[in-house]
Parts: C-alpha cells; structure tokens; sequence
C-alpha cells in the first residue's frame, strides 16, 4: 500500500515532480511558506546564475509575486502546483517617462528568490520527507500592508492567505495532505524609517497571529530576516532588527535569521549567490529551531 500511494504521489501533480521521491508520511507532505518584499521575490537576481540541480523536480511549488498591488501583472503559477522553478518576469509598459517597468524582476529573463536555497538545502538533509512551497512576495512593501484588511480588500495579505488555501485545496483534491511546517519572512526594508520602525514589532506579530488564524494552523514556526545592510544598517534599520530579534526572543517558535553575511547586489538586494545563501540559512535555522523545540 505505502508503495501505490508513493507512486500517486509522483504522478497527481505533474509528470517530472517528485521523481525518486519516497514518501515516509504517506500523503502528509511539509508545506513551506515564502512571503516578504523583494528580497522574498528575488528581485536582483538572474536566472543565468542558478546552477540547475535535478532535486528541483522532487519539490512542489506555486507562487505569486510582484509589485504591489498584487493584480493580473503579477507573476503566477497561474493557480496549479508545479515543481520548483525560476519564476518569468511579467512586464507592463508605463508611459510615465517613456519607459517600459518590470513588474516583477529586475532581470527581463525572471528570477528566484530564497526558496530555491532552502528546499535544495533541506532535500538534501531531509532527502524522504516530500516539501512543497508557496511563495507570495510582494516588491516595495512595508508590513503595513500585510495586515489583515478591516474591510474586504485584496492586499498582500489577502492575497498570501488566498493563495495559500488555494493551494492547500488544490493538493487535497489530489488526495495531499499539506501540513504547514513554517513561515519564512524575508521583510524589513520598507519599515527602516521613521514612519514605521517603532510599530514594526506590534504589526509584525498581528500579522502572524491572524495567519495562525487564517491558514488554521496556530504552531508552524517562523524564521524571519531581511537586508539589516540596508540604509547603511540606519538606526531605524537596527530598530526593525531587534524587532525580530525580540520577537523570537519571546516565542520559541519564532527564530531570527542573520543575513549579513550574505552576498548583496547592491545597497538594497541581496545577488543572485547571496540570494540562494539567505536561502540555505533558512534552512539551517529551521532545523535547528526543530531540533530545539524536540529536547524541550
């Protein structure tokens, strides 16, 4: 029996996904969350510098990414699973200054962002646990407007818990069960100012307390980290990081993850090799917060 329902497993989504994949959980499979500003999209990044690596085809993938607000310009899997993959730039011209804006990468070719580097990490450590994810990532974006709406407006927000289910639905349908393992936030940029920076702690933790709500799962964990270098790691930039550091400070779920070391762009970005970096470092700390909450 736990060979047949392997074998649907490899073939419910698409052909090539998950070849070679041994489910040890039966149709239970992790589901990883990707959400944040550009450096969630992978704005900077080029798909000339993504060494292919064949453990792609083994994790299921669905995405929507962008700039705000998230419309028909954003980049789509168009609402099915597939496995994991560049995402293509969707363009749009703008006459103001008779230039053409790249809605979604920077790199008219597309772009990847963080998860590219964290499911290739974690196959590789944890090769018979099957991992699907969904990434919602929206360019320019301060936590503001991931909140939930008061109103029914389609925001960042909505549009992360909508995809979101519609994905978790999608899988059950294929008789998958999608468990939520975590959240990882690539965000932090666009609350490093005087505006934002005092409140960034109080918004941040209302928006993981209505996801807890919203996605009905109230103990995946949450990695969180951003470009700290950004504004030259202003005061306020130092202000949103001791923002996440205290929130993982106070709740054994939650774990900050230092990217200083990883490779920028520019003053904004993270590169294409730091991109992957910030990735594999979010693997790392989600096993070691796992390991932690194990032994307590």
């Amino acid at each position: 029996m736990k060979i047949v329902r392997t074998f649907l497993l490899l073939v419910l989504f698409c052909p090539s996904c998950w070849a070679g994949v041994t489910n040890k959980n039966d149709t239970a499979v992790d589901l990883l969350i990707v959400a944040g500003q550009s450096n969630a999209v992978g704005f900077e990044t080029s798909i000339q510098e993504l060494p292919a690596n064949p453990i792609d085809k083994q994790v299921l993938f669905w995405w929507r990414c962008g700039d705000p607000p998230a419309d028909r310009f954003d980049s789509t899997s168009n609402h099915q699973w597939t496995y994991l993959k560049v995402q293509p730039n969707i363009t749009q011209t703008i006459k103001e200054n008779s230039r053409q804006l790249y809605r979604n990468f920077k790199n008219p070719g597309g772009g990847f962002g963080p998860e590219i580097g964290l499911a290739r990490a974690l196959m590789q450590q944890q090769r018979q646990q099957p991992l699907a994810i969904v990434k919602v990532a929206y360019n320019g974006t301060s936590v503001t407007r991931w909140q939930r709406p008061a109103v029914r407006e389609f925001n960042c927000y909505q549009a992360l818990v909508s995809e979101t289910r519609a994905a978790i639905r999608k899988a059950a349908e294929k008789g998958i069960s999608l468990q939520l393992r975590a959240l990882i936030w690539v965000q932090g940029e666009s609350d490093g100012n005087e505006t934002y920076a005092h409140n960034y702690e109080k918004n941040l933790r209302a928006m993981i307390d209505s996801l807890h709500v919203d996605l009905a799962a109230p103990e995946f964990i949450v990695l969180l980290g951003f470009n700290t270098k950004f504004r030259h790691g202003s005061p306020a930039i130092q202000q949103v990081v001791r923002a996440q550091q205290n929130l993982a400070a106070k709740d054994k779920r939650i774990t900050y993850v230092d990217s200083r070391h990883c490779e920028l762009a520019n003053g904004v970005h993270f590169s294409s090799r730091g991109t992957l970096e910030l990735g594999r470092l979010f693997a790392r700390n989600l096993l070691l917060t796992e390991k932690s909450l194990e032994t307590r």
